[in-house]
């Protein structure tokens, strides 16, 4: 498994390791005899490397080995029939795209209340964490990509304002009125909750509705979330009704044979970098899934066509039938989608890749003959014909030039600070902006490889 695709999850921002508790329960003992089982060969571990706790092999394993099982009662979810109603109308006021909040004033709940029964995991959990809503202003600068700073800079707002509404909505609560024990409920804590909830609950489905349909809630499954991240996973979870009940349980399972010490890895999912520093408070370097987001932009691709040498150029007034093409893709019209991507499994996103093709051809009826998946895809070779296509990857390469530009740091300028020595947030933020940019130059060494094959098509057709 390469090393660049798994990530052990941190323990904490800072150097030492704090827990919530500084003798914090036994997490395994606690699973058992609530009813949980926990397989004899797994245990907690220590990752020096990463400062991280997670689940480790104590011997081999075979596949197919339940390694987890949680019963209903032990994961920790927010229902709207077992809630405190105060905590149900703050909920009400989370944006849904924020919905680790909403799970997060439950965790704060449960933490302030005394014998709470999620109190032996809730022990375990890191007092501090390493997302970017706990960088300091200069290394939220120093990320260096739009689309990052403005979800960073707009969860901050969200949870300076949430702060207000939470400390009005408690004013002359009594102690045992108050959801957070009487305790004072700042930004700080709102944050650290949702990054909690944001790096470790996982959206699974729960009771079947009475008509029969499953919806996903988030959950924290206590221990199965210390098993770290890979996209070569060798664990997965599974949710199996419990016999002659309609209760469900929570499982991990052995995907493939665990070797002793090895770590148990599940895969989060196949996420860009910036959801997994927003959410989880770390990136993974040469990510197969990792893109940068533009937005489509007619002035701004006439430049890059220019700049590529591509005549005629006429992104910012497309003819009347290009026109109707663009509002298919979305891309134009009432409330078109101009947010597009370069990057990941799809390296150019097929609608400015049809976009492009379109808006580069100068004859109707040949755009016409091909079907908007065709245009959409890089698999389809030279649809609208090889010249059109060397144009348009052309420009591209110029469209990922001017993005690279955009950056105030060029990535030899990064490693050097790098090979420095800058460290935590800094470090953090300096390895995303590089990983954003190496993510460009793929773009456009994949890209000039296909103008290369073209043009030597183009010159063997000419020669024929």
């Amino acid at each position: 498994m390469s090393s660049s695709l798994s990530h052990v999850r941190p323990l904490t921002c800072a150097s030492s390791l704090s827990r919530i508790a500084p003798h914090p329960h036994d997490l395994i003992k606690w699973v058992t005899r609530e009813g949980g089982f926990v397989h004899r060969a797994v245990k907690i571990a220590q990752f020096d490397s990463s400062n991280g706790l997670g689940l480790v092999a104590k011997e081999q394993i075979p596949i197919g080995t339940d390694l987890i099982i949680l019963p209903q009662h032990i994961p920790l979810h927010f229902t709207s029939h077992d809630s405190d109603s105060l905590l149900l109308q703050l909920s009400s006021n989370v944006p849904d795209e924020l919905w680790a909040m909403k799970l997060g004033l439950k965790l704060l709940h449960e933490r302030a209340k005394l014998g709470s029964f999620w109190w032996p995991y809730i022990s375990n959990l890191p007092q501090t964490y390493t997302l970017p809503i706990f960088f300091p202003g200069e290394d939220i600068k120093n990320l260096q990509y739009a689309p990052i700073l403005h979800q960073v800079n707009k969860r901050c707002r969200f949870l300076l304002d949430f702060e207000q509404q939470v400390k009005r909505a408690l004013v002359g609560l009594t102690p045992d009125k108050h959801p957070f024990g009487g305790q004072e409920v700042d930004a700080s804590s709102l944050g650290w909750a949702m990054s909690a909830v944001s790096s470790r609950a996982f959206k699974l489905h729960g009771n079947k509705q009475s008509n029969g349909i499953d919806f996903d809630i988030p959950m924290m499954l206590p221990l199965i979330d210390m098993c770290n991240h890979s996209f070569n996973p060798n664990a997965r979870i599974v949710q199996e009704q419990e016999t002659g009940s309609t209760k469900i349980r929570v499982k991990v399972v052995a995907e493939k044979v665990i070797k002793e010490d090895d770590p148990l890895l599940l895969c989060y999912g196949c996420l860009s970098n910036d959801l997994f520093l927003l959410d989880y408070g770390f990136m993974i370097q040469s990510n197969p899934y990792d893109c940068i987001e533009l937005k489509y932009d007619g002035a701004l691709l006439d430049a890059a066509s220019m700049a590529a040498g591509v005549s005629s150029p006429n992104f910012s007034t497309p003819a009347p039938w290009q026109q109707l093409i663009l509002s298919q893709l979305n891309l134009a019209g009432e409330s078109p989608n101009l947010k597009v991507s370069l990057g990941g499994q799809e390296i150019i996103e097929g609608r400015l890749l049809a976009a492009l093709r379109v808006l580069l051809a100068s004859d109707m009826e040949t755009v016409q003959k091909h079907d908007l998946n065709t245009l959409k895809s890089l698999d389809a070779e030279a649809p609208l014909g090889v010249a059109n296509d060397i144009a348009v990857f052309r420009t591209l390469i110029a469209l990922c030039v001017i993005a690279l530009e955009h950056f105030p740091t060029k990535l030899v300028d990064d490693e050097t600070l790098l090979k420095q020595g800058a460290s935590g947030s800094t470090e953090l933020a300096i390895q995303f902006r590089i990983q954003k940019k190496s993510v460009i130059i793929d773009v456009m060494r994949n890209l000039s490889r296909k103008v290369k094959l073209l043009s030597s098509k183009e010159t063997v057709t000419a020669e024929g």
